[in-house]
């Protein structure tokens, strides 16, 4: 097809160190692996500006994340959209997550991406204090001895991520749509809590064998977290909750290739699309974790060309369609996938742990 020979093009030419990635394994007995790339692109008129004063612990934590200046970046930042990646306790496995700030509060004087960044930093902070299954060690604090179970899985991840954000003053207000997941380094098992139309996609062998499907209101309002200021919590303003997430779960296998993305990547590409990008850099051969961070890199350069054209039927014209309006070709959007690529008992000499 023609997608695969530009991309096949295209891939040969772009270093596989564009903006950001990070490689899981371990030296403990754990026979699953998770190798990970990431890319992200702010709409052209996005923020240009610090979400947070320069002395927090979240601005720290975002320069980490979007301004490694080791990298060739698309863009400054992500827009409104925000990402986690995070080696979970005794690297039994990693946590991640995407979140889209509602652009609506822009209206209002209000930066989306604020909620959306403070969002995915707590989401981090509480996955790197814990276990993505079972605690295979003695506790090491009297809470954790007392606990029923040490493990995270991503649906409470995300509410205490929630919970954090309504009590930080950094965050007036906001709201945001949110992903979150956990994969299992000793079972592979991955499981999944999503609120909003971001999503996540299971390729095998090439075929796409799982799309999470977006939860909504109505054409084009995602279910979503929100932080009102106090007058307008009366106001009839949409807000839901953490426990409205869909949960999923399922065990990976080696070579499965999993995307996670905000809805700035599923309204302007369609799965067999992602699926075809995955499967032409796969082909080419190259270490896991150059093939991951190209195949990250690649999906977000054929959003963007896909965003610009008004010859292409997307998704979101497809939607847009079936509620009788009008809207040709790709919508212009902040635009964040994570791959994930699995590898089941290979054994390595050295471990490469998470950075950050």
């Amino acid at each position: 097809m023609q997608l695969s020979a530009r991309l096949s093009s295209r891939a040969r030419s772009v270093k596989p160190l564009v903006l950001y990635c990070r490689t899981y394994s371990t030296s403990l007995p754990r026979p699953y692996r998770f190798h990970i790339g990431t890319s992200f692109a702010a709409k052209p008129w996005g923020s240009k500006k610090a979400k947070f004063p320069a002395s927090t612990e979240i601005s720290e934590w975002a320069k980490k994340q979007f301004g490694n200046k080791k990298f060739i970046k698309t863009t400054k930042d992500a827009g409104e959209d925000a990402f986690f990646v995070q080696e979970m306790k005794n690297k039994s496995g990693i946590a991640l997550g995407v979140a889209d700030g509602v652009g609506g509060w822009a209206d209002s004087g209000v930066d989306p991406g604020i909620f959306s960044q403070a969002l995915m930093f707590h989401a981090h902070k509480y996955a790197q204090r814990a276990w993505a299954g079972e605690s295979d060690g003695i506790p090491e604090t009297e809470e954790e001895e007392t606990s029923s179970t040490w493990e995270l899985p991503p649906e409470e991840c995300l509410s205490l991520a929630y919970q954090a954000v309504l009590r930080e003053k950094l965050v007036p207000c906001g709201s945001s749509t949110a992903l979150t997941a956990t994969l299992n380094a000793r079972s592979g098992l991955m499981r999944t809590a999503n609120l909003g139309d971001s999503g996540y996609l299971i390729i095998r062998n090439s075929n796409v064998i799982y799309t999470q499907q977006p939860q909504t209101h109505y054409f084009n309002c995602p279910r979503q977290l929100s932080k009102f200021p106090p007058k307008m919590k009366n106001d009839g303003l949409i807000m839901d909750f953490p426990e409205d997430a869909d949960l999923h779960s399922v065990k990976l296998r080696h070579s499965d290739v999993v995307l996670f993305y905000t809805d700035g990547v599923s309204d302007n590409v369609w799965p067999q699309e992602l699926a075809e990008i995955v499967s032409t850099i796969l082909r080419q051969g190259g270490s896991e974790q150059n093939q991951v961070q190209l195949i990250a890199d690649n999906i977000i350069h054929y959003t963007r060309q896909c965003m610009a054209r008004q010859n292409k039927v997307s998704p979101f014209e497809s939607y847009a369609s079936q509620e009788g309006l009008v809207h040709p070709g790709g919508k212009v959007d902040d635009a964040t996938v994570i791959c994930c690529m699995v590898s089941e008992g290979v054994d390595e000499a050295e471990p490469t742990p998470i950075v950050g």
